[in-house]
């Protein structure tokens, strides 16, 4: 699988992990990169977070060298905070600085950011110009197809994100009224794809390695971005990258891989968070690891009352028995 670039950052193949609020915390990414992701995104982070010293921005962009390269994801809708903050934080341990323009949660579309800015090109247009203009690192955008289905603004979107400077975007195939819902339009990211000369990374929809294969023809952009079909499914990269590579659908991975990998992510979890808090966040990862599976309703309910490393285990061994 041939790499591109974005500005001077060399990526070395065309998959890449997402930026997922509460899911792509420094364990996830671990596992991910291990798996053969291309490129991971950290949870998006506020730059008014940065800005007021809040306490949970510093876990949100803790990053490690094995990481790299990794795109650090800021979200706001001031030019000259987003411009200062920018600054201030570029000498941290990433790569490339992404700014969200995508995100439809009501809390962040309220505050005029996010999936918002897609109404006010202008302002995004500001705000991409005045943080490139800031920082030497690479900036790149990640927007939808619209607001919503009467604003469909994807192509002009990203010659205004082009034109002011940035050097990469990543296209979702679903304006901010749909959410996750419905199906992701590719037509759009192709019709992007024509209309820019920067790398687009195509969003939305890529479940499997035949989603991937699909994405890629009907598109023909630069990258893939893999989210919520990674979710307890780390696997997704290396099979993809397999697929796309030889055409041969690689095995998904057993029961007793599953459950090998859940304990390993506990384990990044604890040394990352400690026992109380990362066992607690592997909740939600145990029932997207496990979903599909005769039983896993079962195991979805016992992992809420899991709350240390051991509990964990002994449902585990419990579940290599229920599971098959």
């Amino acid at each position: 699988m041939n790499g591109f670039r974005i500005g001077q950052t060399e990526i070395p193949g065309q998959l890449v992990l997402g930026p997922m609020a509460g899911v792509t915390d420094l364990p996830f990414r671990m596992l991910c990169k291990e798996q053969g992701a291309d490129l991971v995104y950290t949870e998006m982070i506020s730059a008014k977070g940065i800005y007021y010293h809040n306490k949970n921005t510093e876990q949100l962009w803790q990053i490690r060298e094995e990481e790299h390269p990794v795109a650090l994801q800021l979200f706001g809708s001031d030019p000259v905070l987003m411009a200062e903050m920018a600054k201030r934080i570029e000498e941290r341990n990433f790569d490339i600085l992404d700014l969200n323009m995508g995100c439809p949660v009501p809390k962040v579309v309220g505050n005029g950011e996010g999936s918002a800015l897609m109404k006010e090109p202008k302002l995004a247009g500001k705000i991409i110009q005045a943080v490139s203009r800031a920082i030497s690192k690479p900036v790149t955008v990640k927007f939808r197809k619209g607001f919503t289905e009467d604003q469909v603004n994807a192509v002009s979107f990203a010659k205004m994100a082009q034109e002011s400077g940035a050097a990469a975007i990543a296209v979702h195939g679903r304006t901010r009224e749909q959410y996750y819902s419905g199906k992701a339009d590719w037509e759009i990211i192709r019709q992007v794809k024509e209309a820019v000369t920067i790398p687009v990374i195509a969003s939305g929809d890529i479940f499997t390695p035949e989603d991937a294969l699909r994405c890629q023809r009907e598109t023909g952009c630069d990258a893939l971005m893999l989210a919520r079909g990674a979710r307890g499914n780390p696997w997704l990269f290396s099979r993809t990258k397999s697929y796309l590579e030889t055409g041969i659908l690689p095995e998904k991975p057993s029961v007793d891989e599953v459950l090998e990998m859940i304990l390993r992510h506990a384990r990044l979890q604890i040394e990352y968070k400690g026992e109380m808090m990362g066992i607690r966040e592997m909740r939600k990862h145990v029932a997207w690891y496990t979903a599909g599976y005769a039983h896993s309703a079962q195991i979805r309910r016992e992992v809420n009352q899991v709350e240390t490393f051991a509990e964990l285990e002994g449902l585990c061994e419990k579940a290599r028995i229920m599971l098959r």
